[in-house]
């Protein structure tokens, strides 16, 4: 089997809080959103670039919590993209793992936590000011 794509669902549950966290603060773009009746948790899709998740309020769907990471490139910039926004909730550090990359991770309103990952490559990083653990 060869993979096309790979879409995590995340659980939600707050509509609000959503928005603000992934459209306002991450800069997705709500794709769809999907309701079985009227007063019924939502199920949405949301979209920055060729990230794609969707989002939950279904039980079942998800547990929260839940831990995913996105590997791509421009990591660095995304991060200083988030950081000037000043969001009252986040203020991710951006670090160089033991596994040779750099990245920063994201709780969102429900304790999922997404990190976002580039290879890390000494000429290109060399002089980003990396959190370190010691």
């Amino acid at each position: 089997m060869k993979a096309e794509r790979i879409i995590p669902i995340l659980r939600i549950f707050d509509y609000q809080k959503t928005k603000e966290f992934y459209v306002e603060w991450l800069g997705f773009e709500i794709v769809w959103e999907h309701y079985f009746d009227e007063n019924t948790p939502v199920y949405m899709e949301v979209k920055r670039e060729n990230m794609i998740f969707h989002l939950s309020e279904h039980h079942g769907d998800g547990t929260p919590g839940t831990r995913i990471a996105v590997w791509g490139e421009g990591v660095p910039e995304y991060h200083k993209e988030l950081i000037d926004k000043k969001y009252k909730y986040n203020r991710p550090g951006l670090e160089k793992t033991f596994y040779g990359s750099v990245s920063f991770t994201v709780v969102d309103p429900f304790g999922n936590k997404i990190t976002f990952e580039e290879e890390y490559n000494e000429a290109k990083h060399k002089d980003l000011k990396l959190y370190s653990h010691d």
